[in-house]
């Protein structure tokens, strides 16, 4: 059988990596349009680098037309192999750069969403710390589910990530940064708005809304005896729901102080129902060393101290 030629038999050049950045950032994005304004340049040139990527690697990346972009198997597969790439890369710059005693390089971090109203803002003040130290430090946030920040901090694409602590897993550090407190709310234009102030109400055949995403036993267990109506991926999806007046359901009580204040929100039994998620920042055992994140946990320490 004739073997098949290697379609890069020699070094991969910077034109290739310029290409791959590209094709990581269409994917990220879900198609050429949507990367038009990330990547700062035209559709016609995106799509130009994606035909020149395919010729270089002899393959089929994805399908876009009429009916939307959609990944090929091939193309899925060289996305993940340029995503170990690309983070191997830069993993070697920042520690090329450390080895100067000074913060240059990129901090990659991911956190769950609506988590900027917190009070105690660690984060914040830890980025604000991060930036004094190194100015030429670029700062990526990528607001993603929980579960997402877990598989990118374990294969290298993010440094670290802000997330609830629910189940901790083996690869991975759990620094403890603070707890959010969750009541149960309706909106003002919900019947359960004008009833007593002190007096525990009955829930029993309200529509709620239910969270998609992952949550401990204890708080599972004080949404089953609510009747499950509508389903939200994220604490904004269940926002929504709730100012429809239509619905009930659990929000911290910092992202629904302004709504409350405003007086378009009220809390529910907020003696019985109500819940605390701790928060931890995360990173992974063994990763090779990084000054930027160890500057950065540094400060998160430091704070945390405080």
């Amino acid at each position: 059988m004739k073997q098949r030629k290697a379609v890069l038999p020699g070094q991969i050049s910077d034109a290739d990596l310029r290409l791959l950045r590209i094709y990581r950032k269409v994917v990220e994005c879900g198609g050429f349009s949507a990367a038009e304004v990330e990547l700062n340049i035209s559709r016609a040139a995106i799509s130009m680098a994606m035909n020149d990527l395919e010729s270089r690697l002899a393959l089929r990346l994805c399908q876009r037309g009429r009916s939307g972009f959609a990944l090929t198997e091939e193309g899925n597969e060289v996305y993940q192999a340029a995503l170990q790439l690309l983070a191997a890369i830069e993993g070697f710059r920042t520690r090329v750069n450390s080895l100067h005693a000074q913060l240059k390089g990129e901090l990659n971090i991911g956190i769950t969403d609506n988590l900027v109203t917190m009070p105690q803002m660690q984060i914040t003040h830890a980025l604000s710390a991060l930036k004094e130290r190194g100015p030429d430090v670029h700062i990526n946030i990528r607001m993603i589910p929980p579960s997402d920040i877990e598989l990118g901090v374990l294969d290298g694409r993010l440094h670290t990530g802000v997330i609830p602590t629910l189940k901790p897993l083996p690869g991975l550090q759990y620094r403890a940064l603070y707890e959010e407190a969750s009541k149960l709310y309706c909106s003002l234009t919900h019947p359960l708005f004008a009833g007593p102030g002190s007096a525990t109400i009955a829930l029993d055949g309200w529509d709620a809304v239910i969270p998609a995403y992952a949550q401990t036993p204890e708080i599972k267990s004080l949404h089953e005896p609510l009747k499950a109506a509508a389903s939200a991926s994220d604490r904004e999806g269940i926002a929504f729901l709730i100012l429809t007046g239509r619905y009930i359901g659990y929000l911290p009580t910092h992202y629904a102080e302004r709504w409350v204040r405003d007086g378009q929100m009220r809390a529910l039994n907020p003696d019985s129902c109500h819940y605390i998620t701790q928060y931890s920042a995360i990173t992974r055992k063994g990763a090779p060393p990084n000054l930027v994140l160890e500057s950065f946990l540094e400060e998160l320490d430091s704070l945390a101290g405080e």
